[in-house]
């Protein structure tokens, strides 16, 4: 299961209707005081975060996940403009576990939804 942090209209649109095709099983929460209660409750695989939201404290929610044992476990990934390098950086100081910009998040997003394995690089196999 994975949980979206997402209050951008457009990309909340495109990750439902993506996930619908693929039968994935994602949920969003838009309210800022519920995204840790929340995270808690589902215990996602994947928790995909709008770093450009104001209103989620994206940067804030990351840094109390991986701060917080019971938490720091769950696979984070963020998608920002990839000319916002201040908050890219902010991102990877909270802990966040990877970062695309919002043309290669579209890209990939049905890799991303189908498997968070899927988001990792692949390293090739020994002698292969």
């Amino acid at each position: 299961m994975i949980l979206c942090i997402v209050d951008d209209l457009i990309f909340s649109i495109k990750i439902s209707t993506a996930a619908k095709a693929l039968a994935a099983p994602v949920f969003f929460e838009r309210m800022p005081d519920m995204v840790l209660p929340r995270i808690r409750e589902k215990r996602p695989s994947l928790v995909i975060f709008d770093l450009n939201s104001a209103k989620l404290r994206p940067l804030e929610v990351i840094a109390q996940m991986k701060g917080d044992p019971t938490l720091s476990g769950i696979r984070t990934l963020g998608y920002v403009s990839h000319v916002q390098t201040d908050v890219i950086g902010a991102a990877r100081r909270a802990g966040i576990d990877e970062v695309l910009a919002r043309s290669a998040f579209s890209e990939r997003l049905g890799q991303i939804l189908t498997g968070p394995s899927s988001t990792r690089p692949t390293r090739p196999e020994p002698g292969g």
